[in-house]
């Protein structure tokens, strides 16, 4: 998904689209649309930790907007901590940019997407007014309600967490 005709665009029940993905490094973000959002990937083992969103009742990964003065890293790690209560073991290794397309009014921004791993899967979490529940998930199994397809893309492109890996589906160079 480096560029937009290497992959389908993902789409949303909502009409929201997953464009394309761009591996890079996080001090070149593109500049051609917005950059308001940041996503975190925590792995154990072979499963992602996604939440369940109150709002728009479905699983997605961790994540939300930038707030004024603060990197996508910074906010990456304050959603991850805000939505599930988890903190990276070590630190979040930067996987690329996502370009969306944004319903109903075709609106194109940029979130930034980060990957680490976790270590306690038993972690207690108490339920808020945005998430409601956090489960470890194995990209395969079903989840019991709606699943953000969006989000379950970019867990597949974050899976591979080996320092100096790119992404899954694209080859070195950025293309795929």
């Amino acid at each position: 998904m480096a560029d937009p005709d290497s992959a389908p665009p993902v789409f949303d029940d909502q009409g929201n689209a997953l464009v394309f993905f761009l591996p890079g490094t996080e001090d070149k973000p593109p500049r051609d649309a917005p950059l308001p959002l940041a996503l975190s990937a925590l792995w154990c083992g072979d499963r992602v930790l996604m939440v369940f969103n109150r709002h728009r009742l479905a699983w997605e990964l961790p994540g939300g907007y930038i707030d004024p003065g603060e990197t996508p890293r910074q906010a990456a790690v304050r959603e991850l901590l805000e939505e599930t209560g988890h903190v990276p073991e070590g630190r979040l290794r930067f996987v690329g940019f996502a370009r969306f397309v944004l319903a109903p009014d075709q609106r194109r921004e940029y979130g930034a997407l980060f990957s680490g791993r976790g270590t306690d899967v038993s972690h207690r979490f108490e339920p808020d007014d945005e998430i409601a529940a956090v489960r470890w998930w194995d990209l395969r199994e079903a989840l019991p309600g709606r699943l953000q397809p969006l989000d379950a893309r970019l867990a597949e492109l974050s899976r591979d967490t080996s320092p100096g890996a790119a992404p899954p589906g694209t080859a070195p160079g950025g293309s795929t």
